[in-house]
C-alpha cells in the first residue's frame, strides 16, 4: 500500500515511516500542507497521515483545498486531541483521528491499515 505522511515534525515522519515500512508499505513524505497536496495528487496514495496544525496550509485547509480530488482513507492527527471527535473528523473529510504523541505507533499504523481492509 502507498502511503503519505504529512507532517512539519521530522521525528513524527521518520517514526511512521518506519513503522509502515515494517509492515511492508510504500512511504511518501511531505514537511508542510502545500507540499503534502501536491504529492497527494501527484501519488494517489491509498492512506494519509495528516497533521492539522502545520505552517502554511493546515491539515484541514489541504482537506478543503483537494476537495473531490481527495484519494484514499485519511488518518487525522494533532497533540490537540480535545476537540476532535470522529464525528467531528468524519464532517472534516477524514476517516480517523489520533492523538500526538502516539501510545504505540504500530497501535495507531494497524488502526489506520484497518480503514482499508
Amino acid at each position: 500500500m502507498k502511503v503519505l505522511v504529512v507532517d512539519d515534525e521530522p521525528l513524527v515522519r521518520r517514526s511512521l515511516e518506519k513503522a509502515l515500512v515494517h509492515r511492508g508499505h510504500q512511504v511518501v513524505q511531505a514537511a508542510d500542507g502545500r507540499a503534502g497536496m501536491d504529492v497527494w495528487i501527484s501519488e494517489k496514495p491509498d492512506l494519509i497521515f495528516l497533521d492539522i496544525l502545520m505552517p502554511g496550509l493546515s491539515g484541514l485547509q489541504v482537506l478543503k483545498e483537494l476537495g473531490p480530488r481527495k484519494t484514499g482513507k485519511v488518518v487525522l492527527m494533532s497533540a490537540y486531541s480535545g476537540v476532535h471527535g470522529q464525528e467531528t473528523v468524519q464532517q472534516m473529510g477524514a476517516d480517523l483521528f489520533v492523538a500526538k504523541p502516539f501510545d504505540d505507533i504500530l497501535e495507531v499504523v494497524k488502526k489506520a491499515e484497518g480503514l482499508i481492509a
